[in-house]
């Protein structure tokens, strides 16, 4: 159930001339707990009202993420594998990359995870 989706009925209630607050309560209805919340489907009942015709978002400014490369994860494993005592940071400073997309490198493309070792003496006596 698509946000444009709900956008969808929600122009359409507010073409056959329903109020905001009876066109939120049939999304309620028809969608049940995946609801766009009531503030964001005023937002859009409004707009709709102001003449917007079209149910996509406005792009959004902002840089993109032009780091989580194939290039950039090959490094980040590389490195990783080569010294298994390196942090986060010190990976992020050695390949000029942002400590939390090393991070994300690490933990959704490479699927690693940390593991604490906990020390304990080499023979173990009574």
């Amino acid at each position: 159930m698509s946000d444009n989706e709900q956008r969808c009925a929600i122009k359409f209630c507010f073409r056959l001339g329903h109020k905001a607050t009876e066109t939120f309560a049939k999304l309620q209805l028809a969608y049940g707990d995946s609801v766009l919340s009531r503030a964001q489907a005023f937002r859009w009942f409004k707009a709709f009202s102001e003449g917007k015709e079209s149910i996509e978002d406005e792009p959004r400014s902002g840089r993109h993420s032009v780091s989580k490369t194939a290039e950039n994860v090959v490094r980040v494993r590389d490195l990783a594998r080569s010294d298994r005592r390196l942090t986060v940071r010190m990976i992020g400073e050695e390949l000029n990359l942002n400590h939390t997309t090393v991070h994300q490198i690490l933990t959704s493309e490479l699927k690693m995870g940390k593991i604490f070792a906990k020390m304990v003496p080499k023979n173990l006596s009574q």
